[in-house]
């Protein structure tokens, strides 16, 4: 069985604000990338995404954007022992205008390893997108950093 998941929300803002919150990394550090962000999500671009709750620069590979619909990205997975190596997971992040005005965001990450470390970081990371759904969200309708002091 492979790891993989789906994870979505509403956001009251329109597609081209929510899908710039994300690519901009100066938003993206308002309410996700608590260390920080560098460089825009740009296709073929290389961006560092930082965490306090997991110190270390990570880099994130973007393989594709398509403008206020999808964004496509791959980053590594964690160590997980296994003698094959390091390996990457993929993450597909899709962007909707709905009719009311608002924005369905899903985030799909798929690509661990079947084994036990795979399944563990997948829920993980399940945790992680869906934490930053409910950041972006705060932080575009309301100005509030949700995730200010919640992991330091």
């Amino acid at each position: 069985m492979a790891y993989e998941f789906t994870v979505g929300g509403r956001i009251a803002k329109p597609v081209r604000e929510v899908f710039e919150a994300v690519v901009d990394p100066k938003q993206l550090s308002h309410y996700f990338t608590t260390g920080g962000a560098e460089g825009r999500l740009e296709k073929g671009a290389t961006v560092t995404w930082d965490f306090h709750d997991f110190p270390g620069a990570f880099p994130v590979h973007v393989v594709d954007v398509v403008k206020d619909k999808q964004i496509v990205l791959r980053w590594e997975a964690p160590p997980d022992g296994d003698p094959a190596g390091n390996y990457e997971t993929t993450v597909t992040m899709t962007f909707e205008g709905l009719e009311d005005g608002r924005t369905l965001v899903r985030i799909h990450e798929a690509g661990w390893r079947e084994n036990e470390a795979g399944q563990k970081a997948s829920y993980g990371n399940c945790e992680g997108w869906t934490g930053m759904l409910a950041a972006m969200r705060v932080w575009l309708e309301h100005g509030i950093h949700f995730r200010e002091g919640f992991y330091k």
